[in-house]
């Protein structure tokens, strides 16, 4: 929701209301230029509890300035990857000293499970900080090199790519942030973050927290806003790379504007993962590591588990127990720590999400369970199992983004391998099996990532996709690759 709010400079804090009314730009708070700002909706209760500023094109040019300037002549890039290791390091102590308040705020601004944000708000960003400063100690940014033409050597340097947007999504906004801002920072980039216009609040703890310790001026920039503020930053010319995790719809618009300014960009998009059980798997171990794998964070996950594929030997027995675990899912208030499921975003959510479920119900699914009881008031939708839906129907082959899994039927492994790979996307999965069996079914899974008996990524392995899940590469040394370029200096 957006509005005009008449005063919008006058910073207040109340029980009920969190207004931000400040943009952070060369390490300062400053006033935004346009009057707009977003207005800040709770799911679980639909009271309005903040807002911030919608930023203008004046605000997004200002904060690239500042980073510009702050590459182009600042101390950040030109400083050792020790001297920047020890910033992060510091930095990631201010998150962690901050981070029972940034998870208690993500709770109320999105209706994530305490139980999630817990990890994926309060240590997970804190991790990607220090992982990426210990990479930065040891990344040798300037090398010499054999050369085949002649005799002697050359030189292979590594520089940071310039000025980096980071435009983060809502459903896990603290790590999303700093799995793009550690690496780009390790790399020697200034940044430019843009959250999103449902989470624009709690990256006002990254900004604390940058200030409170004397962070460089300019390296950390915060410009919040809707969709409009996201083109803007993409299409600034003082930007040199950008980095984004939403939509494959917003995804190819941003890889089109990068690729006519021949920038780099890093997409991380939609999913349609698929699980894939092989004969003689162990079924109480399946549905446990579906429990968290295909429902966690409310089913709000782009490498959600939404599509399990069985035998004809286990489809029984796994569709029951599969309908079993979505009944026994505690839905509720996001702030107990028992909640499992909590509210969707938005009304729009709920709306997409019923939709898709109607229509695959009048196609001929059967939907099962839905059943459990939820809060009043909020945006819930209980968890659903929808069987005898076709591979290739709308809702086994589209990004739901909610707590919805599809069970499919298939005759062999080389049927599963066909209905695994029948969607656009390319993410996530995972294989349940013997495990050198579940192996070499996963190397056939055209995917990014792909888990044995469960999915878990590792910060030291790249994380993306292939298809319409996107391009390029989070996590792991090569995304602090993806922020440097190479110059050769021939000897």
């Amino acid at each position: 929701m957006r509005h005009c709010q008449s005063d919008c400079y006058s910073s207040e804090v109340s029980e009920t209301t969190l207004i931000q009314d400040r943009i952070f730009i060369d390490g300062e708070w400053a006033a935004p230029h346009s009057a707009e700002v977003i207005s800040v909706e709770n799911p679980y209760d639909r009271s309005i509890i903040g807002s911030a500023p919608d930023g203008s094109a004046e605000d997004v040019d200002r904060a690239v300035r500042a980073a510009r300037a702050a590459f182009d002549h600042g101390p950040w890039p030109r400083m050792t990857g020790e001297e920047r290791g020890v910033w992060m390091e510091r930095l990631a102590d201010a998150l962690e000293e901050r981070a029972s308040g940034t998870v208690s705020l993500i709770v109320d601004e999105i209706g994530q499970p305490a139980s999630v944000a817990g990890f994926m708000a309060g240590v997970r960003p804190v991790q990607h900080l220090r992982f990426y400063a210990e990479l930065a100690r040891g990344i040798e940014f300037e090398t010499r090199r054999p050369n085949r033409d002649r005799g002697g050597d050359s030189l292979l340097r590594r520089e940071p790519v310039g000025v980096a947007a980071l435009i983060v999504p809502w459903n896990h906004p603290q790590s999303s942030t700093s799995i793009k801002m550690a690496p780009a920072l390790a790399a020697g980039c200034t940044v430019v973050i843009k959250p999103a216009s449902e989470s624009p609040l709690d990256i006002a703890r990254l900004a604390d927290a940058a200030a409170s310790i004397g962070f460089p001026a300019g390296v950390i920039n915060i410009v919040p806003g809707g969709r409009e503020t996201g083109r803007m930053l993409v299409s600034h010319p003082g930007i040199d790379k950008v980095a984004f995790t939403g939509s494959t719809a917003a995804g190819r618009h941003i890889a089109s504007v990068c690729g006519e300014r021949l920038i780099p960009a890093t997409l991380e998009l939609g999913g349609k993962s698929a699980a894939i059980v092989l004969e003689g798997s162990d079924i109480a171990q399946t549905l446990a590591a579906l429990r968290a794998g295909s429902f966690g964070n409310t089913g709000q996950n782009c490498i959600a588990l939404t599509r399990v594929l069985a035998p004809a030997s286990l489809y029984d027995e796994l569709l029951d127990g599969l309908v079993d675990l979505a009944r026994d899912l505690r839905v509720g208030d996001p702030k107990d720590a028992a909640t499992e499921i909590g509210p969707l975003i938005n009304e729009a959510a709920l709306t997409r999400v019923t939709g898709i479920v109607d229509r695959a119900r009048h196609e001929g699914a059967r939907i099962l369970a839905g059943d459990t009881a939820a809060p009043d008031g909020g945006y819930f939708f209980a968890p659903r199992i929808v069987a005898d839906a076709a591979p290739e129907s709308e809702i086994a082959q589209n990004e739901i983004f909610g707590p919805v899994v599809s069970i499919h039927r298939y005759t062999d492994v080389d049927d599963a391998v066909r209905i695994a790979n029948g969607t656009p996307y390319g993410l996530g999965g995972a294989v349940f099996g013997e495990p050198e069996r579940a192996v070499e079914v996963a190397r056939r899974i055209r995917t990014g990532s792909i888990g044995i008996d469960g999915y878990r990524a590792d910060i030291n392995l790249p994380f993306g996709g292939v298809g319409a899940s996107g391009i390029g590469r989070e996590l792991g040394p090569e995304a602090l690759q993806s922020y440097l370029r190479t110059k050769s200096i021939f000897l």
